[in-house]
């Protein structure tokens, strides 16, 4: 008894040491934290630069509020686009399957007017029957024919019954369908009419400031301190994604020492129960040897197979003790890849070993004709750190490699503003963004819809304004985008 509860210990311990392989949920919940400890990060650095710009602000930080709702908004009205889609399909189908039904109720109708004209034509009925004066087994027969017909049309009857049942069900769901688009279509109404007067109070507040931009367009003062607040929410950035990846790394080790300690104390614990197994078998040896042929034969076929029972026990620990702890850390294969159709709110996983950096001919962020050189001087003053690319409001910005999303805000100068972190100190950088479509802590694929074209942070025109930066210094982004 004590043999067999040391090596249920010992399985035990066995397999704390190898670890089990962590659930979907449980990689899911890391995430989860991992992009909650993120975004805490880039909150208390989104209040410092806040708290810095404090006592610089412009008339220009009116366009914050105006602009950051215009992107809820938009953000709001393409959901509110697929659910009206949606809807439209259900709707067809519902039509579908009426028209189907309708056909057939009319055949069912028709099966059925088509045995009551038979039987009116033949004249016979019950008490025709009964009255005709025929020979008895002949007015037999004719009844026998009219339970028949009878039961025939009865049948008929209640299938017309369900048809129209069912018919009535599917009217329902055509009422219910079209209430719902009418209400889709209401609310897509109100939140066009809100993203105009959004717009429109955006146009007042851009009126209200445009003389004191074309000031300060010719100002190089005011495009080194956009540049400065740029530089310094990248370095900051920097430093969050640094002091993140140190904690998981000094977190696995922590996990790595402890498996070793639970696998050195199922080794020992293994040690102990082989000496046991051992007592055991030469107790049993002297045992035989003592019992005499005939009285103790039983008792030691009972000695034999305990011995034998112990070795099984000893050789199934010694094999849960030989496999190696599982990693706790998801691998590459468990990266959720595609797009997001709004589903679930379970976050993508990044890869286990991080992500790879920029590689050259990542393709351009959205379609358009370039604008500036980088490394030129702007017409206003100042370098070009990076490239506008024209294109019109509203078009569709996509993610040049896989990443997580580091920042998703308003930034002065620069608007509604995205920068994702894609491994190996690599960044890039999306501004005067319309529309943010992804939120800090997001993890993107290449050509996945990031955000939309807009004239954010003071613009005249619509474009994007994109830049790469490795290790916090910009670097020309034509030498990685695709020729």
């Amino acid at each position: 008894m004590r043999l067999g509860l040391g090596f249920l210990a010992l399985a035990f311990w066995a397999g704390l040491a190898c670890g089990a392989e962590p659930t979907l949920a449980q990689k899911q919940a890391q995430a989860r934290e991992e992009r909650a400890q993120l975004r805490g990060r880039i909150e208390s650095l989104q209040k410092e630069i806040d708290s810095r710009e404090s006592s610089r602000r412009d008339a220009a930080n009116d366009l914050k509020a105006s602009e950051s709702a215009i992107s809820s908004t938009s953000r709001r009205l393409a959901e509110l686009a697929a659910r009206q889609k949606q809807a439209e399909q259900e709707l067809e189908r519902i039509d579908a399957q009426t028209a189907e039904q309708k056909r057939e109720l009319g055949l069912r109708q028709s099966e059925l007017g088509d045995q009551l004209r038979a039987q009116y034509a033949s004249g016979l009925s019950p008490w025709t029957a009964l009255l005709s004066g025929d020979n008895p087994q002949v007015v037999g027969r004719d009844l026998s024919y009219l339970g028949y017909i009878t039961e025939e049309q009865a049948k008929a009857v209640r299938a017309v019954r369900r048809s129209i049942d069912a018919l009535a069900a599917l009217q329902a769901k055509t009422e219910a369908g079209k209430k719902e688009l009418a209400q889709l279509a209401r609310e897509t109404t109100e939140q066009k009419q809100e993203l105009e007067k959004q717009k429109e109070q955006r146009q007042e507040v851009l009126d209200r400031i445009e003389a004191e931009l074309k000031e300060q367009r010719g100002q190089a003062e005011r495009l080194a301190r956009n540049d400065k607040r740029l530089g310094g929410l990248i370095s900051g950035l920097e430093k969050a994604i640094a002091r993140q990846a140190e904690e998981a790394r000094i977190a696995e080790e922590k996990r790595r020492a402890e498996a070793a300690r639970k696998a050195e104390q199922a080794r020992l614990a293994l040690e102990r129960e082989r000496a046991q197994a051992r007592k055991a078998e030469q107790a049993a040896r002297e045992a035989q040897q003592r019992a005499q042929r005939q009285r103790d034969e039983l008792e030691a076929e009972k000695a034999r197979i305990q011995v034998e029972q112990a070795r099984a026990r000893a050789r199934a620990a010694e094999e849960a003790a030989a496999r190696p702890p599982v990693p706790s850390r998801p691998d590459e294969a468990a990266v959720v890849r595609g797009t997001a159709e709004g589903k679930t709110d379970a976050p993508r996983l990044a890869p286990a070993e991080g992500f790879k950096g920029l590689h050259k001919g990542a393709p351009y962020p959205v379609q358009g004709q370039v604008q500036g050189k980088f490394g030129a001087e702007r017409p206003e003053g100042g370098l070009w750190r990076g490239i506008v690319l024209r294109s019109p409001e509203g078009a569709a910005v996509h993610a040049i490699a896989p990443g997580r999303v580091v920042y998703a805000n308003w930034l002065s100068g620069f608007g509604n503003i995205m920068i994702i972190d894609h491994g190996a100190k690599y960044l890039s950088v999306y501004a005067y963004n319309q529309s943010l479509q992804k939120r800090v802590g997001d993890i993107v694929g290449t050509g996945d819809t990031i955000a939309t074209v807009g004239a954010t942070g003071g613009q005249v025109e619509p474009g994007l304004y994109f830049e790469i930066r490795h290790q916090g210094t910009p670097v020309n982004p034509l030498l990685w985008l695709r020729r």
